[in-house]
């Protein structure tokens, strides 16, 4: 009996980190954003290089006021809405999620990486 209830111990515990991880730290994902920063604001109507990033979750692409290439709106008028989902297959490599499309940043390899900026733009774009 004390066995199972070590065994069940263990597995509630790596299940708890395995939530943790897969639902990325935000702290870390500042550390991230910081790669993203140069290009792109968090706050709402402030454009850099790149268009704002404020209320990214549930945007369709290529519809905020900023000059987007033909291919972001041609994939927003085909049904891209950015999500968590999509925004990580973008961020693994932008130019083969969206060909044609202007951003030249390589993406970001690490899936932890993407995690973490996912948490910490869920916080910081609202």
């Amino acid at each position: 009996m004390k066995y199972l209830a070590a065994v069940l111990t263990a597995a509630s515990v790596m299940f708890a980190v395995d939530t943790v991880s897969a639902a990325g730290d935000a702290i870390k994902g500042k550390k991230v954003y910081n790669k993203c920063r140069a290009c792109h604001a968090l706050v709402a109507g402030k454009r850099k290089i790149g268009p704002s990033l404020s209320k990214i979750f549930g945007r369709m692409a290529g519809t905020e006021k900023y000059n987007y290439s033909k291919a972001m709106k041609k994939a927003g008028k085909k049904g891209l809405v950015w999500n968590e989902e999509t925004l990580k297959k973008y961020l693994t490599s932008p130019r083969k999620f969206v060909p044609g499309n202007r951003m030249p940043f390589v993406g970001l390899k690490k899936a932890v990486d993407r995690d973490n900026l996912m948490a910490y733009l869920k916080k910081a774009t609202k």
